[in-house]
């Protein structure tokens, strides 16, 4: 588990320098559609480097927020706390996450925050009424398998890093639409090579995005599926709760494609019946899941 954390902040700060790279160079190539002449790169700069801090320090705030997530409460959410409160020395966290309840009636959950120190379990009112002490245990430990192993930080800012290059993917197709490219005069001309860098980075880079966060979200299923088990002694509390979150017929209202990732199933659930997974999904498929779980067993 120690190198699983190691790993996940090493790729942290790789994608965290590669984001800034592909920010400044979309960016800068914007601005020279703008025609904003030598201040393009110094633009391009402030607001990569801004927008990578921001993602990493904020992240968490902005994920509740497009969730429409708030705060649990112990006189509403006593079974919450109480599962949490007896998994903290199982789980070996030095701090305990905050709570956030999202009001719906789909049963899923997800954590999110840049380390344990500042980490957030959040779960669906759909999660609570539906499933047993047990079954909630089970998703509990998942989630806080992710804060313990650092999955948190890789894939929150992964998923707000993703929706800033789309967000200036869109930006870039407005500014086509402004007719920002018309020609330019020779002065500009020895930029080319690095804008026409910055048009295939801005091209490509929301596709390489959504699938960085796809993998991502993918690989770290299983580990926190039997790290989850090492905590609770109880493979079969999670096992029944992936197939009722499986098999519930209800849509998240406040999904997005954004931070479908971080939650324990996928919460679209046109996407969320396939038998097996394949680049374009967000999670293993549950039969899969379930069958290393039981697997865990013998």
């Amino acid at each position: 588990m120690f190198e699983t954390s190691k790993k996940n902040k090493f790729e942290s700060g790789i994608i965290i320098g590669i984001f800034i790279l592909v920010i400044t160079l979309i960016v800068y190539y914007i601005c020279h559609a703008l025609r904003l002449g030598t201040m393009s790169i110094v633009i391009a700069l402030i607001f990569s480097i801004g927008s990578a801090w921001a993602s990493y320090y904020y992240s968490d705030k902005i994920v509740l927020s497009l969730n429409k997530a708030r705060p649990a409460t112990k006189e509403e959410d006593q079974k919450l706390v109480n599962i949490l409160d007896s998994l903290m020395v199982a789980s070996g966290l030095p701090s305990k996450p905050r709570l956030y309840v999202v009001d719906d009636v789909q049963p899923n959950a997800f954590a999110t925050g840049r380390n344990p120190e500042n980490s957030v379990i959040c779960v669906t009112t759909g999660l609570l009424e539906k499933l047993d002490y047990y079954e909630l245990e089970g998703v509990i430990a998942h989630e806080m398998s992710h804060i313990k192993n650092y999955d948190i930080r890789l894939s929150c800012v992964v998923s707000v890093m993703v929706g800033f290059i789309v967000m200036l993917a869109d930006l870039f197709s407005r500014t086509l639409f402004w007719g920002g490219m018309r020609d330019r005069d020779s002065d500009n001309k020895g930029n080319g090579i690095l804008m026409l860098i910055g048009l295939v980075f801005l091209i490509l880079s929301p596709i390489f995005g959504s699938l960085m966060q796809l993998a991502l979200s993918r690989k770290r299923e299983f580990l926190a599926d039997s790290t989850a088990v090492e905590f609770t002694r109880n493979p079969d509390g999670l096992i029944s709760a992936l197939e009722k979150l499986e098999n519930d017929p209800n849509q998240l209202e406040t999904a997005n494609d954004a931070t479908a990732n971080m939650y324990i199933v996928n919460p679209f659930k046109k996407n969320s019946k396939k038998k097996s997974s394949n680049i374009w999904s967000t999670h293993p498929s549950t039969a899969d899941r379930i069958e290393a779980l039981r697997n865990l067993k013998y």
